[in-house]
């Protein structure tokens, strides 16, 4: 089935502006609760939410073999598990519905009603059950640079990094979409120069610039996931930031790695974005050396031109942005994570995420974290307000977005917005 709804001639009878992340060529997917507080699954058109759950209601898949509640659920995880085929045919018929040219539903005021919101109007949500997470550490200037810092620079990637995508198993139960709060983790540290280690609020905590995609039921028990087949199992991508605390995850992580530094929390942005949606922004990974097991050997163009930024907003201030970078200095793709993370027979669910690792360039002004930002510490940003900093203070807030762009259009992730509270305090007791 062609991908029509990617024709980049195609216009909407719906507002959308030039600079939007969210024309009619993108149709991402997420849940949203209504004015009328119900939950639906919905997509995005400039700034109007639509709901598909009362589009299905009205007859506008008739065709497409959708059950009467695939919409009218709180995840996409039932939609996904239905395949490629059938996002495809749903965003390639949410397009026709929408372009400037069909008056179905331009000229029917009565369903417009039903169907459209102002995102005023809504409230997104989780847009999947994350039934297991996994975060890979596929970035080479990443891995190279926090590799120098901590170890001999001459030796920054350990033996096995350049022959396998590296990762560990995360924690699902702290993924939040934006706008919610997270609280400053509490756990052991070593002081420099102690003997012995000390409780207490982390002092270093950072953020994560990165991607993540989102799977589909994709193999049983025993079943590796062949390289070339792997995309058909990829929902879509999301921009992710898989917060860290430095001090922490120093201390904890000889020799089994990240724990409680990590899964404190991690913020995605609530509108996923397909791969068909993607398709025109892809590009070659990097150059491979060595070349990887047969495997892990891909053919084609399996990365994309992904435009990336962190900003940081201190309570009450405005945003300095802090980092530019970009998903294709990705040295390890997602069809070879996903084939190296199955190649043992580990199975893989709709709903489940796979997280980049973060995203670094080659410069300094790229280094997606503020362990590298800041090299430890050594080199604090000054933010617009004259402050500065080293890590994130206490109610700053980490803004992320993500955005592709060429000469015919625009296809943005939005934004995944997170303030950092200070440690919890449990409210005594009456």
């Amino acid at each position: 089935m062609p991908i029509s709804a990617n024709d980049p001639n195609r216009t909407s009878w719906l507002y959308v502006n030039k600079y939007s992340d969210f024309p009619i060529q993108n149709i991402p997917f997420g849940v949203f609760l209504t004015r009328e507080d119900i939950i639906t699954i919905g997509t995005r058109i400039g700034d109007t939410a639509i709901d598909l759950g009362a589009l299905h209601q009205l007859g506008y898949f008739d065709g497409i073999p959708l059950t009467d509640d695939i919409f009218l659920q709180d995840s996409l995880n039932d939609f996904i598990a239905d395949g490629r085929k059938t996002w495809r045919a749903v965003r390639n018929r949410v397009a026709e519905i929408f372009d400037s040219n069909n008056n179905e539903l331009k000229n029917n005021t009565k369903h417009k009603e039903i169907i459209c919101f102002r995102l005023d109007e809504i409230e997104m949500q989780m847009p999947v059950h994350v039934g297991d997470y996994t975060d890979f550490y596929s970035s080479k200037e990443h891995a190279t640079n926090v590799g120098s810092m901590f170890r001999d620079p001459d030796n920054a990637l350990m033996p096995n990094w350049l022959h396998i995508p590296v990762g560990y198993h995360g924690r699902s139960s702290s993924i939040v979409t934006t706008h919610i709060p997270i609280h400053r983790p509490q756990g052991q540290t070593m002081p420099e120069g102690a003997d012995k280690p000390v409780f207490g609020p982390s002092k270093l905590v950072d953020f994560e610039l990165e991607m993540a995609f989102i799977t589909t039921d994709a193999n049983d028990l025993g079943e590796p996931i062949p390289v070339e087949e792997a995309e058909e199992y990829i929902f879509g991508l999301v921009v992710f930031n898989d917060w860290s605390a430095r001090d922490i995850q120093k201390w904890e992580y000889v020799p089994l790695g990240p724990f409680l530094g990590k899964n404190f929390a991690s913020s995605m942005s609530p509108w996923i974005v397909t791969l068909d949606a993607l398709e025109p922004f892809r590009v070659a990974s990097p150059k491979q050396n060595p070349e990887p097991l047969p495997y892990l050997k891909t053919k084609g163009k399996h990365s994309f031109d992904i435009h990336l930024e962190a900003g940081i907003i201190p309570k009450g201030g405005k945003e300095t942005t802090v980092c530019k970078t970009n998903f294709k200095y990705m040295y390890w793709n997602i069809a070879q994570q996903l084939a190296h993370h199955t190649v043992n027979g580990c199975p893989v669910n709709a709903g489940d995420m796979m997280g980049s690792g973060t995203i670094s360039g080659p410069t300094p002004d790229s280094y997606g974290s503020m362990l590298e930002l800041t090299w430890k510490g050594t080199k604090p940003i000054k933010l617009k307000d004259g402050t500065e900093r080293k890590f994130i203070n206490d109610y700053d807030t980490v803004v992320m977005r993500g955005y592709c762009e060429n000469d015919d259009v625009r296809i943005g992730f939005g934004q995944v917005k997170t303030q950092l509270l200070p440690v919890f305090n449990p409210k005594k007791k009456k």
